[in-house]
C-alpha cells in the first residue's frame, strides 16, 4: 500500500464511540482514511471480501455482538493475508486478563478508551504515527499497554 495516507479501521458496537473516533481523526492534521464497522462480523466480512483494501491499523473493541474483538483478533492472526495489519485493542476494559489475552493472541497495542475527547485525539495521533516495524519488533508487555 503506497498511498499518501494511513488507512485506519475501527470495529466498535458503540455508535457514540464510532462517531467520536471519526471526529477525532477529522480534527487531527494527519492524512488518514477512516472506516468504521458496528461489529466483528461486519468487520470480518469486509476484510475477507476479495476486493478488500486492508487497513494499516485496525482498532478493535473487545466487547461486540455477533463476533467479539478477541474472536476477530484470533481469526486475523491465523490468516497470513492479514499479517501486515497493526492491531490496536481499543476497549473500556483495563482488566489484566483482557490485556494478557490480547497480548498473547498477537495484538500490537492495547488502549483503554479515554473519556476525554482531547485525550482521544492524542492517543489516536500517537498510535497512527508509531513506527510499527520498530514497535512490533521490540514488543513486550511494558510497551503493549498505551498510557497517557
Amino acid at each position: 500500500m503506497q498511498e499518501d495516507f494511513t488507512y485506519v479501521v475501527l470495529a466498535d458496537d458503540d455508535e457514540d464511540d464510532r462517531l467520536f473516533f471519526v471526529e477525532a481523526f477529522d480534527e487531527l492534521k494527519i492524512q488518514t482514511k477512516v472506516d468504521v464497522y458496528k461489529d466483528g462480523l461486519e468487520l470480518m466480512d469486509a476484510l475477507n471480501h476479495p476486493d478488500a483494501v486492508l487497513p494499516n491499523i485496525l482498532f478493535l473493541d473487545l466487547n461486540m455482538p455477533k463476533k467479539s474483538g478477541i474472536e476477530c483478533l484470533i481469526e486475523i492472526k491465523s490468516n497470513k493475508k492479514f499479517k501486515d495489519i497493526a492491531i490496536a485493542i481499543y476497549s473500556t476494559s483495563a482488566s489484566e486478563e483482557d490485556i494478557e489475552d490480547t497480548f498473547v493472541q498477537g495484538a500490537n497495542i492495547y488502549i483503554k478508551k479515554p473519556s476525554d475527547f482531547n485525550d482521544l485525539k492524542k492517543i489516536l495521533s500517537d498510535v497512527v504515527t508509531i513506527n510499527w516495524q520498530y514497535h512490533t519488533n521490540a514488543l513486550d508487555k511494558d510497551n503493549f499497554l498505551l498510557r497517557l
